[in-house]
Order: structure tokens, then C-alpha cells, then sequence
């Protein structure tokens, strides 16, 4: 840029790099997807269509982005996890979380006329906020996935007695409500199996647990043990060359992506798969 005396302007840009050696979280929600539900007549407690679009756009995101890990999405929310050692964009806050929340977006109305085709869209179009949370150590990383993917039954199994009581029982929803309050997860568990006949355990595996994001490395017959319980931050190694970032991105490029719906919560899960947090083998 040529120097001149409006340069000075510059100063004014504030620097918002995040810290090194921490995991970054970027989760992004849909705003106003209440009235876009309503509008498009999504169904309830949930809709298949509307949840594989979010995971459609998800996998176009990771597609477009090698340094993300992995993602894990509920509802209308995804969040999605960079490595420690991730440097893109030299790790500025803004930049990533912009490139995040609008390469979702447009992937959201893009394939949309895929899931919805007799119902295009029509402004207000579908958008998205989004934010970054730092973790320094794989335990609080971990137990945040843990957080949301328990927020997905208790609020799936709340849902889903919610509108068996109303579709099912002809029950208004305020009273349904009132029905509800104060009860635990075993008395919705008999409202729903005792009146309608419904087993939650054997609802969808998508609508119970979230859909987790990633990519096709194999799992380990022998699971790792490493202990992460004490883990207090990240070990310091030497960053990959620019040559082997390239090859670790071209690597990442051909590898399939998947979508799954697991149980994140157990420890198994990830010492069966040591290279999810960093999204190479190890």
C-alpha cells in the first residue's frame, strides 16, 4: 500500500490474535430460526430434513477448511474445533470467526432447495452468528463437546414429551408446560411410553446425541490410555515446516468425511481415535 497521509487511519484497527497453544472453538447459532421453523414448517420435535442441511453445510465447511478437527452440531448450533497449532490467519479472532459463520451460510442457502424443494426461500433469508471460545488443555475441550452433547437429550427429551402431549394428546401447550415443570428425565421417560407408547431409546440416534463431524482416519483396535484428567496445558513441540503443512493438507483433502452420531461422553470414544484433536493421524 502506497504511503500517504491518510494512513494513519490504521492505527485505529485493534488486534484480536488469540492466544497460541489453545484450542479454538468457533460455534455458530441460527438467529431467529424460531420464526424461519415456523415459516417453513419445520416439523416437530424435530425435523430430519432441516438437521441434515445443517450437517450438509457442516461437511462443506470442513471441506473448505483443512485445519478444522472436527465439528459437533445440535438443533440450529455447530461448533467447530481448531487445533492448538492451528495458525490460519495468523490466528486472528475476527477473520476466522467471519470465514466460519459465512462459509456456513452460504452453504445453508446453497443446498437448502436439496432438503426443502417445494419450499424455497425467501427474505429474511437464514443467517448466522457465531463466536470464539479458547480452551488451553484437551479436558475443558472435551467436556465442552460433553456440555452441548448433554444439552442435545435433556432439551431432545424435553421436545419430544412436549409435543407428544400436544400432537398426540390434544393437550395446549401451555398446559403441557405446566405438565412438565419439575419433572425428571424417568417421568418423561413414562409419560411418553405410558400414554403414547413411544421408547425414547429408540428414537433416532441424530436426535438424541447431535451429529459429530469428521474426517475418515482409522479407529485403533487398541485404544490409547493416555490419562488427560491432569492435563493442565499444552505440550510444546516444534511447529511442521511449511512443506509438512502442505503435505498434512493435501492428506486431509482426500480423506472422506463423515457424519456420526455417538456417544462423545465416554472415554473410549476418543482413545480409540487420538488423532480427532489435532485432525491427522498420530
Amino acid at each position: 500500500m502506497a504511503n500517504s497521509k491518510y494512513e494513519y487511519v490504521k492505527t485505529f484497527e485493534k488486534s484480536d490474535n488469540l492466544l497460541p497453544l489453545t484450542y479454538i472453538v468457533v460455534r455458530i447459532d441460527g438467529r431467529g430460526f424460531h420464526k424461519l421453523s415456523s415459516k417453513y414448517g419445520f416439523e416437530k420435535p424435530n425435523d430430519r430434513r432441516a438437521l441434515d442441511l445443517m450437517n450438509a453445510a457442516a461437511t462443506g465447511v470442513l471441506k473448505e477448511l483443512p485445519d478444522i478437527c472436527f465439528a459437533y452440531g445440535i438443533s440450529d448450533e455447530f461448533s467447530f474445533v481448531f487445533d492448538k497449532t492451528c495458525t490460519l490467519f495468523d490466528r486472528r479472532e475476527s477473520k476466522i470467526v467471519t470465514t466460519i459463520v459465512s462459509s456456513f451460510t452460504s452453504y445453508y442457502t446453497h443446498l437448502w432447495s436439496l432438503y426443502f424443494s417445494t419450499k424455497p426461500l425467501s427474505p429474511p433469508l437464514p443467517s448466522f452468528d457465531g463466536r470464539a471460545v479458547l480452551y488451553p488443555a484437551e479436558r475443558p475441550l472435551r467436556d465442552y463437546i460433553c456440555w452441548r452433547q448433554v444439552d442435545c437429550h435433556i432439551n431432545n427429551l424435553y421436545n419430544t414429551t412436549f409435543w407428544a402431549l400436544v400432537a398426540k394428546g390434544g393437550i395446549p401447550k401451555t398446559q403441557a408446560e405446566d405438565k412438565l415443570k419439575g419433572t425428571v428425565a424417568a417421568d418423561k421417560n413414562e409419560i411418553l411410553f405410558k400414554n403414547y407408547g413411544i421408547n425414547y431409546n429408540e428414537e433416532p440416534e441424530i436426535f438424541k446425541k447431535g451429529s459429530f463431524v469428521y474426517r475418515s482416519f482409522d479407529v485403533l483396535d487398541t485404544p490409547s490410555t493416555r490419562d488427560v484428567s491432569d492435563e493442565c496445558g499444552p505440550v510444546l513441540s516444534s511447529p511442521a515446516s511449511r512443506i509438512q503443512q502442505e503435505k498434512e493438507k493435501r492428506k486431509g483433502d482426500k480423506m472422506s468425511i463423515l457424519v456420526d452420531h455417538l456417544d462423545l461422553i465416554k472415554d473410549d470414544f476418543w482413545h480409540r481415535r487420538p488423532w480427532l484433536l489435532s485432525g491427522r493421524p498420530r
